[in-house]
């Protein structure tokens, strides 16, 4: 017996609306993922070329002497902008032996780095004797550039700092550098002999596992999927190799040189962990100084005299 039309038209209809549902949904997913890499590239770019904050202090305010000073990156292709300060005139001649001191600041920051009130600290320093030269790395400040790269391309930067204080101001120098300033201060040290001694405050240990662990903090999204794509999307992007910004291979290049850690248990951007890694590698040499500060390279305003003692008598060493 022949079945009736009826009969034979219902599964042809059920089969055509589930191939209709099997490409809505495959359609919604392909949305979906194309949603996620765009967010991801957008957000990585806005991530890698952060608009530079101008300038809003000055040495002056502080009573200091200084000069604007200027120079290539090491690798000639940009120019670097940032102040001078020399020791104090009230300090004895006996103690212009001091090292010259390089701040390195912060992603997203300047050669003033408000949150650790870093000309303030310039001034305690040059109170005591030391030089300081405080610059803007690149897509940052006065400096020229577009793109920062959280240490991989900085670091070329400060041995342009390194190599300025060498031709204009010769004798020992300290490097004291506050998060990515203070991991670019480790990498930069490993390739250059003439940097007798570090401060890294609030220092990540390397860069590709650091982000791993905590892109999301700075993207502001969720984990998964964002930072995987963003972590494989960026490197080629911009030209760079994350794993090369590495502070565990960079202290064994340092060592014996000596190296003070400062680093809060409260950091909610870096965890201590990063210093403690770092400064476990040779603690005859390292020190590791843990604050109870509050929040992310803040660690001399709470407690300027003990922060400044630290610092300076660490220097006093070189």
């Amino acid at each position: 017996m022949k079945p009736t039309p009826a009969i034979t038209r219902a599964p042809r209809r059920r089969l055509g609306r589930r191939r209709i549902r099997l490409r809505v949904i495959f359609a919604l997913i392909l949305l979906l993922a194309a949603a996620c890499i765009g967010i991801s590239g957008f957000v990585g770019w806005q991530l890698s070329h952060p608009d530079p904050k101008p300038l809003e202090d000055s040495p002056k305010r502080l009573g200091m002497a200084y000069e604007d000073v200027q120079f290539q990156s090491r690798q000639g292709d940009l120019l670097l902008k940032g102040w001078y300060m020399p020791p104090a005139q009230t300090v004895e001649s006996a103690t212009y032996g001091k090292a010259q001191i390089i701040m390195a600041h912060g992603y997203k920051n300047n050669r003033e780095q408000k949150n650790a009130e870093a000309l303030s600290l310039a001034k305690d320093l040059t109170d005591r004797g030391f030089g300081v030269l405080m610059f803007d790395f690149r897509n940052s400040g006065e400096s020229e550039g577009t793109m920062t790269s959280v240490g991989y391309y900085e670091k070329y930067d400060l041995l342009g700092a390194i190599d300025w204080i060498k031709a204009q101001r010769p004798g020992k120098i300290g490097v004291l550098g506050f998060s990515m300033g203070a991991s670019t201060a480790l990498t930069a040290a490993a390739e250059e002999p003439a940097v007798a001694g570090i401060v890294a405050d609030s220092p990540f240990n390397r860069l590709s596992s650091y982000l791993n662990d905590n892109l999301s903090v700075w993207s502001h999204l969720p984990d998964f999927p964002f930072t995987p794509l963003i972590m494989n999307m960026l490197p080629p992007m911009l030209g760079i190799e994350p794993d090369e910004v590495d502070g565990l291979r960079a202290v064994d290049a340092i060592y014996p040189r000596p190296v003070l850690f400062i680093h809060s248990a409260n950091d909610p951007s870096i965890p201590l962990r990063n210093s403690e890694s770092l400064w476990e590698k040779h603690k005859d040499r390292f020190e590791l100084w843990t604050t109870a500060a509050e929040g992310h390279a803040r660690n001399y305003p709470p407690q300027k005299q003990e922060y400044a003692d630290r610092v300076s008598a660490f220097f006093e060493q070189l």
